[in-house]
């Protein structure tokens, strides 16, 4: 956290977002972030396809395909610096989306509990469930994907 702040009273920009960094918080707020712009992705997607008259669970799995697209490659990009290549690629990707398929049976399930039993619109269920699911999804690619030595 203190070389977030460090970073932050110098307004080294640059730092705080593109420099390579295995710092837990740094990347944390980083993956924050990133989950922003996935989810605005996401979201948006889900609001165009369930007003084009697909169920909002079934726009729900669309739209999240198309956020872990953007999640995958901005995550690579801003927030984990362990660099695979060829297979390894391929065998990293399994596991994030694995890790991310998990989220969106969670994010799904808490859309219909929110929409159908609480009566919420389908679009607040989804923020609410997509800040839950955050946490879940940074810890575990964290744990299973991109530690380093000293995590």
């Amino acid at each position: 956290m203190k070389k977030f702040f460090d970073l932050l009273k110098k307004g080294d920009f640059k730092g705080i977002f593109l420099e390579k960094t295995d710092d837990t918080f740094l990347q944390l707020f980083r993956y924050v972030f990133v989950g922003g712009a996935s989810f605005v992705a996401d979201s948006a997607a889900l609001y165009v396809i369930t007003e084009l008259g697909v169920h909002y669970l079934i726009s729900g799995i669309l739209s999240f395909t198309f956020g872990l697209c953007v999640n995958f490659a901005l995550s690579k990009w801003l927030v984990f610096s362990k660099k695979n290549e060829g297979s390894e690629k391929i065998k990293e990707f399994a596991v994030f989306a694995v890790i991310t398929v998990i989220g969106l049976g969670i994010t799904e399930f808490l859309m219909w509990v929110f929409t159908e039993k609480l009566f919420w619109y389908y679009m607040i269920s989804k923020a609410v469930a997509a800040v839950i699911v955050l946490f879940w999804n940074f810890f575990m690619k964290k744990l299973f994907l991109y530690r380093t030595k000293k995590n």
